[in-house]
C-alpha cells in the first residue's frame, strides 16, 4: 500500500499545472506585486516556477527558498541622467537585444521545465503561441515627453502586449483608480483585464514605534544618490527613523546615533511590520510602492526617480489630490516637507482581492498540463 500511495502522489504532482512567474528586474516593485499572484496560483494548486535576474532574483531567492528559481537574461538598465529620452534612447539596442534573448530563453524553458503557462511582469519578450501567457503592467500609456516618439512607442507597446493571451492591469477599471491616465482612457490593448491593486502588504493593528521609515528601491545610480541624501538629512533631525536600503544582496545593519537605523534588506513580513509601525513613509513614487501605501493606509512623501516620467506623473497626481506629498530629488528638504504632512492624509481606497482570484482562476482554466 505504501508503494501504491507514493505512485498516486507522484501521479497527482505530475498533473499539477506548472506556471512560470517572471518579474522584470527594474526596481523591486515588479517582484513585490507578483507576490499576491504567486500566492493565488498556489491556492489554485499550481506549481510555481520563478525567474528573474539581478536584485529581483536575489529577492525571490530570499522570499521563496523552496520554489524553483531560474536565471533570466538581464536588461541592465541604468538611469544616469534626469532625461528619460536620453536614458532609454542610448540603451534601446540593449533593451531590444534583451527582449530577443527572453523569447529564445522562454522557448527553451518551456521544453526543459514543462511550463504550462506564463505570467510575466513587463517582460515584452516572454510570450508564446503554444501556451497561455499573461503580461502584467500598469503602463498601457507610456508617458514620453516627445509626441513624435510617444505615438510609435505606444503603438508598438500595444502590439507587443496583444501577443499575449491577456494583459492584467493592477488597478480598478472605473474612475476611482490609482494609475490615472497610465492605464485608462485612449486606445488600449484588446486583451486588457483589471485585476485590482496588488500588494504583498497586510493591514494589521500595531502601535507606532517610529516617526519615519524610508523604503528605497529602483535602478542605480539614482537609488544610491537618494540614500546618501536622506541619510545625511535624517542624521541631523530628532525624528526616530529607519532606512531600508532595498539591497537584498547585502546584510548591512547599523545605527547613526540614537534615532536613525539603517538596514540593507527586510523580508516581506519584516517590512510589512516596520511600515505599520511607522507614522510616515518616504519612498519612490513607483506604482508598486503606491499600492503598498494604499493597502496600509499610510501617509507618505514620494520622491520620483529623475528621468522616470511615470513616477513623476504619479507623484504629481497624488500631490494635487492631497493624498501624498511630492518632493523632487534635487530639492529634498525634510524639515519643511514634514511640516506639510498634516495636509496629506493618504489614499482612501479599499482593496478587492476577489478580482485577482477570479483572474487567476480563469487563467488556470485555460492552462492544460503538459506533464
Amino acid at each position: 500500500m505504501l508503494i501504491y500511495g507514493k505512485k498516486l502522489k507522484n501521479h497527482y504532482l505530475a498533473k499539477q499545472k506548472r506556471i512560470l512567474v517572471a518579474p522584470l528586474n527594474w526596481g523591486l516593485g515588479h517582484v513585490t506585486r507578483c507576490m499576491p499572484i504567486i500566492e493565488a496560483l498556489q491556492k489554485q494548486g499550481c506549481t510555481v516556477i520563478l525567474a528573474s535576474d539581478g536584485r529581483s532574483y536575489q529577492l525571490l531567492q530570499k522570499e521563496y527558498p523552496n520554489l524553483r528559481l531560474l536565471s533570466m537574461p538581464s536588461y541592465g538598465i541604468t538611469y544616469g541622467t534626469g532625461n528619460m529620452i536620453k536614458n532609454i534612447a542610448f540603451q534601446m539596442p540593449k533593451i531590444l537585444w534583451a527582449m530577443e534573448r527572453e523569447w529564445w530563453w522562454l522557448r527553451k524553458i518551456i521544453q526543459e521545465e514543462n511550463i504550462d503557462g506564463v505570467i510575466s511582469d513587463n517582460r515584452y519578450g516572454l510570450y508564446s503561441s503554444k501556451i497561455p501567457c499573461v503580461f502584467l503592467t500598469h503602463q498601457l500609456h507610456i508617458k514620453i515627453p516627445s509626441k513624435i516618439i510617444s505615438f510609435p512607442a505606444n503603438w508598438n507597446s500595444r502590439r507587443l502586449i496583444n501577443r499575449n493571451t491577456a494583459c492584467w492591469v493592477p488597478d480598478f477599471a472605473g474612475g476611482e483608480n490609482l494609475s490615472g491616465e497610465l492605464s485608462h482612457g485612449g486606445k488600449l490593448p484588446k486583451n486588457v483585464r483589471y485585476v485590482g491593486p496588488l500588494s504583498r502588504m497586510k493591514r494589521v493593528e500595531s502601535p507606532l514605534e517610529r516617526d519615519i521609515i524610508v523604503v528605497l528601491s529602483g535602478p542605480e545610480p539614482q537609488r544610491t544618490f537618494l540614500e546618501t541624501e536622506l541619510i545625511g538629512q535624517l542624521a541631523k533631525l530628532a525624528f526616530k527613523a529607519l532606512i531600508v536600503r532595498g539591497v537584498p544582496d547585502e546584510e548591512e545593519r547599523y545605527s547613526l546615533g540614537d534615532n536613525l537605523s539603517v538596514v540593507s534588506y527586510m523580508t516581506a513580513k519584516e517590512l510589512n511590520q516596520a511600515m505599520v509601525e511607522s507614522k510616515i513613509v518616504i519612498a519612490r513614487s513607483g506604482y508598486s510602492t503606491v499600492m503598498d501605501l494604499v493597502k496600509l493606509g499610510k501617509q507618505a512623501i514620494l520622491i520620483p526617480t529623475p528621468g522616470q516620467t511615470e513616477q513623476e506623473y504619479l507623484a504629481d497626481l497624488f500631490h494635487q489630490k492631497k493624498y501624498f506629498l511630492k518632493m523632487n530629488q534635487s530639492e529634498i528638504n525634510l524639515p519643511i516637507s514634514l511640516k506639510k504632512m498634516t495636509d496629506f492624509k493618504g489614499f482612501p481606497l479599499n482593496y478587492r482581492p476577489e478580482l485577482l482570484e477570479e483572474a487567476v482562476a480563469d487563467f488556470c482554466s485555460l492552462v492544460t498540463s503538459r506533464s
